[in-house]
């Protein structure tokens, strides 16, 4: 009996993952930091690359709502951002930051894929 509940319970582990994952398909995840100026977005990319933490440079410098979050936005599909945005997210491997800030009509962007 024990033996057929643990199973009846992975079963359910496994269709719930499958439904999750098919909700998903498409989108993806990101952080940002939202900054007025170019040289700040800049001096916040060499932070990160010297081992600052994203999270913790988002909450401290964002000006994005998100900051709170340490910059997550969730998860989001094409023509859900503006352009420029998308097109630098959607370019990047997941756990892969922006080099250079991404300017939109919003400000400066530091972008983190991280789904």
């Amino acid at each position: 009996m024990r033996l057929l509940l643990r199973q009846q319970s992975v079963e359910v582990l496994v269709i719930s993952m499958a439904k999750k994952k098919k909700a998903k398909a498409g989108k993806i995840r990101a952080s940002h930091i939202l900054v007025e100026k170019h040289s700040l977005a800049q001096e916040i990319i060499r932070r990160i690359a010297e081992g600052a933490d994203f999270n913790e440079m988002a909450r401290q410098f964002s000006t994005c709502s998100s900051a709170k979050k340490g910059g997550d936005l969730g998860y989001f599909g094409r023509g859900q951002m503006v352009k420029e945005f998308e097109r630098a997210v959607f370019g990047l491997n997941i756990g892969a930051m922006t080099v250079d800030p991404v300017k939109t009509q919003f400000g400066y962007h530091v972008i983190k894929r991280t789904g």
